[in-house]
């Protein structure tokens, strides 16, 4: 089933104050803090960034932004737990992360694979398109989050479509046999999610040709579904303060390369 869902000497403070800002140099050499997700920084370089995808749609558009964020650092599959930690840090409690599905704000430290930790979620599930956890998409932040160990084993390999029964423990989320619905607020996140990995990856690098389509039941080829259900969480559940953050994360710390559909939803459209 579906749902729709004043003084002079103030003065001289404040002057001399702008001027020492002006002059005081910006150090090159140290190491850039990670970002709190608390905050979203807007990216000065990402006009710049995007230029040549610039006046394109459709396929040339596609085409032109898997040229651009295909540039990328990579991590292994083990780097990938502390990357989390800054990516997905609580903005109210930086010793925890936010869990994907059900919002949950826990240790960061508590991670692993016991009833009650968090793991790490492959949005774009990994079987599809049988990559598993190997350097590339199997450890690419962009679709990677933290979830709870019992919500992960139930999500599974599902497409993502509206509908289903209640998960327990997990207000708002969904599922049945062939698909899983999240809860409200991470619709749109995990909607560009799939759509940035159908853009990334084109089988041009030894993996698969990854894109979505209007289906459920995809099981191990490499489509995620259901296209028109994502494209609906994209529009209504437009991207916050959470995830542009995350997005300046994983360009600024980790992987050097962006979500276009973050920058510029607009673009969800012009391709699909």
């Amino acid at each position: 089933m579906s749902r729709s869902r004043g003084s002079a000497a103030g003065g001289i403070a404040l002057a001399a104050a702008a001027l020492l800002a002006v002059a005081a140099p910006s150090s090159v050499s140290a190491a850039p803090a990670p970002l709190s997700p608390g905050a979203a920084p807007a990216s000065a370089s990402a006009d710049t960034y995007y230029a040549p995808a610039e006046g394109k749609t459709g396929t040339a558009l596609k085409a032109a932004l898997n040229d651009i964020i295909s540039e990328q650092a990579r991590l292994s599959y083990s780097q990938v737990w502390d990357a989390l930690g800054d990516t997905d840090e609580d903005p109210s409690n930086p010793d925890n992360v936010i869990l994907l599905y059900t919002g949950r704000s826990q240790a960061k430290s508590e991670h692993g694979g016991d009833l009650g930790d968090w793991n790490r979620e492959h949005v774009w599930a990994k079987s599809h398109g049988d990559f598993g956890t190997s350097t590339g998409p199997g450890t690419d932040l962009h679709h990677l989050r933290p979830t709870d160990v019992r919500v992960n084993s139930i999500r599974g390999n599902k497409d993502f479509d509206n509908g289903g029964s209640a998960v327990s423990g997990a207000p708002g989320n969904y599922t049945d046999g062939d698909s899983f619905e999240p809860r409200d607020a991470v619709k749109g996140d995990v909607a560009r999610m799939i759509l940035y990995m159908a853009v990334r990856y084109e089988g041009e690098d030894g993996f698969a040709d990854l894109e979505p389509n209007d289906r459920v039941g995809n099981g191990s080829a490499p489509y995620h579904g259901r296209l028109g259900v994502l494209k609906q969480w994209h529009r209504e559940d437009p991207p916050d303060s959470f995830e542009r953050n995350r997005n300046e994360v994983i360009h600024n710390e980790y992987q050097h390369n962006r979500n276009p559909f973050i920058d510029r939803p607009e673009w969800v459209e012009a391709i699909w």
